[in-house]
Formats: structure tokens, sequence, C-alpha cells
């Protein structure tokens, strides 16, 4: 017997890292050598459209990024932007999803047809979407939200501007933004609530707890995971803030100051313009450092909370 165990561990050592090759090879390819890529390319001063070889530079664009004026401003005020939308997006879209989640939680017939519906928006790719809501925000009176809000108002309002104000621009690209993304969250809240058990909820009924009560005290907790996972997901996509904006932008709308995004500077710096594919590099390698910072601060706050209720 001491024989046949040793000869198994090596066997089921070999058999595991056999089967779990293609997730790590599929791992390295997309993420690590992609960073490795990026990393490589941001200590050198590499343009497109230049014919001279690429300059080793060192941290020289990092320090751009941070100290530059000019430069430094502008990836600030991206990433401000980025910051406000994920601030408008991750808790709207977070609790209407939720609602929604808890309405189609339901057992009335023909509920089957409503989840398709709200899901429906999420299997459009969000270029196509965004150049219909382009239509839907066009800043003349053939737009269908200026016509809309004009013959709901009997006439009294004016067509505006949606995607040139600044004052409006961004929360164009946020209601748009949580209409495309809204079916995904409550399709993983509502398979949380199919799993949590009917008999917590007969239970608290039986001791006279109320509607609410029994959401606050049955289904929040009963949720958490779920809402834990939602949340993280959702500010990582926020934060990845770039189809809407471009596509928007491409069509001549936004104002550039309130709505450019950190993931659209890089690309635009990268193949547009100076074609600085070195600088576009440096901001995506911050950018990434900051995101995951943001994401695990948010699991350890979010886990210190937990064991405290506990």
């Amino acid at each position: 017997m001491p024989d046949r165990t040793v000869r198994r561990g090596p066997r089921r050592g070999i058999t595991g890292w056999v089967l779990s090759a293609p997730a790590l090879s599929a791992l390295a390819l997309f993420l690590v050598l992609p960073l490795l890529i990026a990393l490589w390319l941001s200590l050198f001063n590499v343009q497109l459209n230049s014919a001279r070889p690429p300059q080793f530079v060192g941290l020289e664009q990092y320090r751009r990024i941070f100290f530059d004026p000019d430069l430094g401003a502008q990836f600030r005020q991206a990433l401000l932007n980025n910051t406000l939308f994920a601030l408008a997006v991750v808790p709207l879209q977070t609790t209407l999803a939720l609602g929604v989640a808890l309405l189609l939680n339901q057992k009335l017939r023909g509920m089957a047809v409503f989840r398709t519906c709200f899901f429906m928006p999420v299997v459009f790719p969000m270029a196509l979407v965004a150049v219909v809501w382009r239509i839907i925000y066009a800043r003349d009176e053939g737009g269908l939200l200026n016509a809309a809000l004009h013959a709901l108002t009997f006439g009294n309002f004016e067509a505006h501007d949606w995607l040139g104000d600044p004052a409006t621009a961004l929360a164009s690209v946020v209601v748009l933004s949580i209409w495309h993304g809204v079916g995904f969250q409550t399709v993983i809240i509502l398979a949380g609530l199919q799993g949590i058990p009917p008999s917590l909820y007969e239970a608290a009924t039986v001791d006279g707890a109320t509607r609410w009560q029994r959401f606050r005290y049955v289904t929040v907790p009963g949720l958490r995971p779920t809402l834990v996972f939602v949340t993280t997901v959702t500010t990582i996509l926020a934060f990845r803030l770039f189809d809407q904006v471009y596509v928007l932008i491409r069509g001549g709308g936004l104002h550039a100051a309130t709505t450019h995004t950190v993931l659209y500077d890089a690309v635009t710096i990268a193949f547009e313009g100076q074609s600085d594919v070195g600088r576009a590099s440096a901001i995506t390698l911050v950018f990434f450092v900051i995101v995951l910072a943001l994401t695990l601060l948010q699991r350890a706050l979010l886990s210190m909370e937990r064991k405290a209720r506990t």
C-alpha cells in the first residue's frame, strides 16, 4: 500500500498539469504575453508613422504621464471621466438589475418571454448599440429623443445637442451603458435569487416578517456573494469604457474634455495622430495597475464587512 501511494502521487500531479495545460497556455498567451510586450514597448519611443528604429527611453513615458503639464493633465482628466462614469453606472445599474430580477423572479405565466426581452440588449455588440443610440441622441429635431420630448411637451421642448453639450455628454453615455448592461447583471442576480432556499422565506413569514424585512434579512444576505461578484465585474467593465465613446465621438458628437477616457486616449494615441505606441503602452499599464488595485481594495473591504457581520 505505501508503494502504491507513492506511485499514484506523481501520476496525479502530472495528470493535473496536463489537464490544466490548455487553460495555463491561454492565460499566458492572452494575458501574460501582452502585458510583457506592453511593458517592453513602454520603455521605448516607438512610433508607427516613423521610419526611425525604436529608441530606448527607460521610464520617460511614465514620467511624462504623471509629471508633464499637458500629458499629465490629459491623463488625469481621462481617469476622472472613468471614475465618474463608474461611480454613476455601478450603483445605478446594480440597483436597477436587482429590482428587475426581483420582478422577474415571480411565478407568472409568460415570464420566460420577459426574461428574454430584458437580456436581449446584451446580445447586441456595443458598436451596433452605440450607432443606434447616436441616432436617438441626434441633436436636430429629427433625433428620436428630441422628437419624443417635443411631442410630450406639446412643442415646448427645443432640440438639444445631447452629445455635444458637456453637461449631458457623459450622462448620455451612462444611460446607454446601463441600458445595454443591465440584462447581464439581472440574469446573474436572478440565478442568485433562485438559489435562496424557499424555506427561509416561509420561516420569516411564519414569524410575522413584513415584505421589507424578508428582503432585508433573507434576500440581501442570501445575495451577498452574488452582489459582490456583480459589483466587481461591473466596476471592471465600467473602467474599460471605450466602444460607446469611440463610436459616438467618431460620429461627430462628444465633447472630448468631458468624455474621453483612458482607453480611448490609449487607442487614439497608438493608432491615430502621432501613432505613439510607447506612450500608449505606458498608459495602458498604468491604467491596468489602477484598476487591479481598485478591484483588490473593493474585494478586501467587502470581505472585512462580511466578517464584521458574522
